[in-house]
């Protein structure tokens, strides 16, 4: 016993040791202003530290308690909210939406009729990857109630349960079923049930609470080549997806609660141990691709979502995890069970290939593996991406039509445009050029510059959304517009921007506004 007590106290010192120049080289590799690490084991927070600087350009440093927005690591919350209230008998996941949302309503009757609350967490709804997204990113005028009652104008991509495809939109309607059968909003629901018991003293459900005293990070993001602080996303209006901005301080708690099955460590518990597991059971399964060479140690045998949660194995083990994702922040949170470990990564930057190598590093030292390179594997692929994505906008550019005209003056194309789901986008002339604005969402302002025929480029004014839209106009017989189709120009583009999933027609300018 003593000898195992002895090994196991060389593992965590040795593991805690390399963390510090780990993070160096990975801040340095992928150029993040930030970064805050936390390691939770056997029930307590053993080492937590944060490195860099909250904002580029100033000194204040980056600490264990520095809040960073954790975007989609937020379903988890959202999950162990629906868990509680299946403990207290208000809710059961197997309860149809419509018993709790009666105005809840899907583009398919049969779907909206079936859809479980079990079904709001496991993107299997047939909706498409990111379907709907555009109503709140970037930030939109919408609410979520708005956004809620929209979806059923959202076609669907696929046949129901049939297919994994992320989506965002369900967890703002679990958000929904959580006010039903609690009597309180989700960010009260989150604010009293499950940050004050954790004592997550200073996690906060919403950006807009951060003021100016807060130890708070500030997104970055490249912007034209060179990194640049940008503005942070305001979530409110899909807040159950992805608006909590927390530390790693406060997230092992959370954390150390998880891989305690629900319960505070030595207090009173969360949700029962039968919910743990049930938030921690593959509903969904995921693709499971075949990684390059140097990461082949990535490869897995399974694949799936849960409630709220990624699962997947490494080397023997399995992972519970989740990553999160805004402009200028990216995160991960790492549950290993059987070891009884959880690693949690915060940056203010857009680089995934940080927090990933951070992560596999730890878990590498726990694991007793081989060491690997893990930094300069994914900046290898991270440089591999970005020139393949490159390549498609250079070939695109090489082939189209230089010499093409636009069918109809820029007055003709001018005019008031409609999606179902979205809403209102304007076109006008102005100075000689045309000018595309999403009535809802500011952000999407831009230039449109002629591209061939009747396609144009949406250059967007804010240039650090890295959102250039192609906008093809299809004209009836008599030369008047019919509708307009979109996608986006370079395959780095977010998911979340679905310009593809609109369908945007002609209205009358004095029509009433959507």
């Amino acid at each position: 016993m003593r000898l195992f007590l002895f090994a196991a106290l060389a593992v965590l010192t040795c593991a805690q040791d390399s963390i510090g120049p780990l993070v160096e080289k990975a801040r340095k590799t992928f150029e993040v202003p930030g970064i805050a690490v936390a390691v939770v084991k056997d029930g307590r927070m053993i080492y937590a530290h944060g490195f860099g600087v909250r904002k580029l350009g100033e000194p204040a440093p980056v600490t264990e308690n520095t809040l960073f927005g954790i975007a989609s690591n937020s379903k988890a919350f959202t999950a162990a909210s629906l868990a509680m209230l299946v403990d207290e008998g208000k809710l059961a996941w197997d309860d149809r939406v419509i018993d709790h949302l009666p105005w809840f309503q899907m583009s398919d009757p049969y779907v909206t009729r079936e859809m479980r609350v079990r079904d709001l967490l496991t993107h299997r709804s047939g909706l498409g990857l990111g379907a709907g997204d555009l109503m709140f990113f970037p930030a939109s005028d919408l609410t979520l109630d708005d956004i809620v009652r929209r979806l059923r104008y959202v076609p669907l991509a696929t046949s129901f349960r049939s297919t994994y495809a992320y989506d965002n939109i369900l967890y703002s309607v679990a958000g929904k079923v959580i006010e039903a059968a609690s009597g309180k909003p989700w960010a009260a629901f989150v604010k009293e049930r499950i940050f004050t018991p954790l004592g997550m003293k200073v996690s906060k459900t919403s950006v807009r609470d951060i003021t100016s005293a807060d130890d708070a990070a500030q997104p970055h993001a490249r912007v034209d080549g060179s990194l640049r602080v940008i503005r942070p996303d305001v979530l409110d209006n899909s807040a159950p997806a992805g608006a909590i901005q927390s530390s790693v301080a406060d997230m092992s708690k959370w954390v150390a609660m998880q891989l305690n099955h629900g319960e505070i460590p030595g207090e009173a518990r969360l949700f029962a141990e039968a919910r743990s597991k049930e938030m921690w059971s593959a509903v969904t399964p995921t693709p499971i691709g075949e990684p390059p060479p140097a990461l082949a140690a990535l490869k897995a045998n399974f694949a799936a979502y849960a409630l709220g949660w990624t699962l997947r194995d490494y080397r023997g083990y399995r992972l519970v995890s989740h990553t999160g994702g805004l402009s200028g922040m990216v995160s991960q949170v790492m549950l290993v069970p059987d070891l009884k470990l959880g690693v949690i990564v915060l940056t203010n930057q857009e680089s995934t290939g940080a927090f990933t190598s951070i992560t596999m590093s730890i878990l590498d030292e726990y694991m007793h593996a081989p060491p690997t390179d893990w930094v300069g594997a994914y900046d290898s692929l991270a440089k591999q991406r970005e020139a393949s994505a490159e390549e498609v906008v250079k070939k695109a550019s090489a082939a189209h039509t230089t010499t093409s005209r636009p069918s109809l003056s820029l007055a003709g194309y001018a005019g008031r445009y409609r999606d179902p789901w979205y809403g209102d986008v304007t076109v006008t002339e102005e100075v000689g050029k045309l000018v595309m604005r999403f009535t809802h969402s500011p952000d999407l302002t831009g230039e449109l510059q002629h591209w061939q025929y009747d396609t144009f480029i949406a250059h967007w004014k804010n240039r650090a959304m890295n959102a250039d839209a192609y906008v093809t106009f299809s004209l009836n017989p008599d030369g008047s517009v019919d509708r307009i189709r979109m996608k986006a120009v370079s395959p780095m583009t977010d998911f979340s921007y679905d310009f593809h999933d609109l369908a945007l027609t002609p209205v009358a300018a004095n029509s009433p506004p959507r």
